[in-house]
């Protein structure tokens, strides 16, 4: 197999004409973040998100004709609102349109957000087969949401259900090493097959680039990476998915909670007071597009010594629960600070999966529980608000 430069793709993308037959895409400055890594080709096409729809087929050829370059094994175009072009001879800058119902690479209006408005929403429109997807999420960094999102992932399979997991971290995608999983995702035309682990049907960033590839990208070009991962993936007949989402509220955060249909959200934090102001811009963030709060998860609640069993409560202690009766959402349970939760995940084999009858496990398997009791009463709760057509 022959190494593909970026050079290659961007010649072979001269191919392509622009949005209105003039030019080709290159020539009018449309396509950047090009990313080539192991015969894998990432790159977007800058376009304006009122025509999404309309120029689908212009992302179709472009991802066409760079498959047919040698040494090429697989391609993902990204249509974003990002333009490169120099605007007026200036510095370029990414332009921002916040109509509604724009694109998939369109950003929230970011000055609404600051007023603390909703900014307005488009159609969420559902994932076929997929029954349910549970955003996994966080404040901030560091408080251990990829380990929570993998072992709930399991409990939800070992309670039965269909699972599948989307890692949606794309600066620092986890599962691959925490579910043991490798390869690459097979393609028919445009439609990626996602990978296996332990049962769960899985898909990742981290499974078309190196594991020590740094993604250096814009917000546009990471939520059209996200949509494509998460719409144009073979994911079956699922009961649900886990959405293991990147840590804060930035764009991308927001950008994903607005478009996904999302059945609820499952915030995990640590106890102490920095960690929960963090946990609570994303709960205000998931309620201002209207996605339920299945609860909180505190994390690294306490640690019990293996050896005297006596307990320390390293980042205080119940700083979550009483969060959760503050804001009204669910408590779902404590997870301790413990060296088999950390060890079997470092290994990528999950406590629940490894252990499954420790007491380890059994916690995330009643969070699991807890959650998906959530997610039923909540459908329950829309189909009686339901409108009731009487026909006279």
């Amino acid at each position: 197999m022959s190494d593909v430069t970026t050079d290659q793709v961007r010649e072979q993308l001269r191919r392509v004409k622009g949005p209105d037959l003039e030019g080709d895409i290159v020539e009018l400055g449309l396509v950047s973040d090009i990313v080539v890594n192991d015969g894998k080709v990432i790159f977007s096409i800058s376009i304006d998100p009122e025509r999404a729809e309309e120029l689908e087929p212009l992302r179709l050829a472009a991802q066409e004709v760079t498959e047919k370059i040698d040494g090429v094994v697989q391609v993902l175009v990204g249509l974003t609102s990002h333009s490169n072009k120099p605007n007026g001879g200036g510095n370029s800058a990414p332009q921002r349109k916040p109509s509604p119902g724009a694109g998939p690479g369109t950003l929230p209006p970011p000055m609404a957000a600051q007023a603390g408005q909703a900014p307005a929403q488009p159609q969420k429109a559902g994932v076929p087969g997929v029954g349910a997807i549970i955003a996994v999420a966080s404040g901030k960094g560091g408080v251990g949401k990829s380990t929570t999102s993998a072992n709930l992932a399991l409990a939800f399979q070992a309670n039965g259900l269909r699972v599948g997991v989307l890692d949606a971290d794309i600066y620092g995608p986890s599962m691959p090493r925490l579910l043991n999983t490798s390869g690459r995702p097979q393609n028919d035309g445009r439609i990626l097959k996602p990978l296996e682990g332990f049962g769960l049907k899985v898909m990742s960033m981290g499974f078309l680039v190196d594991e020590d590839t740094p993604m250096i990208w814009r917000g546009p070009m990471v939520i059209s990476a996200l949509t494509q991962m998460l719409r144009e993936v073979a994911w079956g007949e699922l009961d649900v998915l886990v959405v293991d989402m990147p840590p804060g509220t930035g764009d991308a955060q927001l950008t994903m909670a607005q478009q996904v249909p999302l059945a609820g959200a499952i915030i995990v934090s640590t106890p102490q007071d920095l960690a929960l102001l963090d946990a609570r811009k994303g709960i205000n963030m998931f309620r201002k597009v209207d996605v339920p709060i299945l609860g909180i998860v505190e994390n690294m609640s306490y640690y019990l010594c293996p050896h005297c069993g006596e307990r320390s409560e390293i980042f205080g202690h119940g700083g979550a629960r009483a969060e959760a009766e503050k804001l009204g959402a669910e408590f779902l349970g404590e997870v301790p600070l413990n060296i088999e939760i950390r060890k079997t995940s470092d290994d990528g084999h999950p406590i629940v999966i490894s252990d499954p009858k420790s007491a380890y496990a059994r916690i995330y398997l009643d969070i699991a529980t807890k959650a998906w009791a959530e997610v039923e009463r909540n459908r329950l709760s829309e189909a009686h608000a339901a409108p009731n057509i009487v026909i006279e």
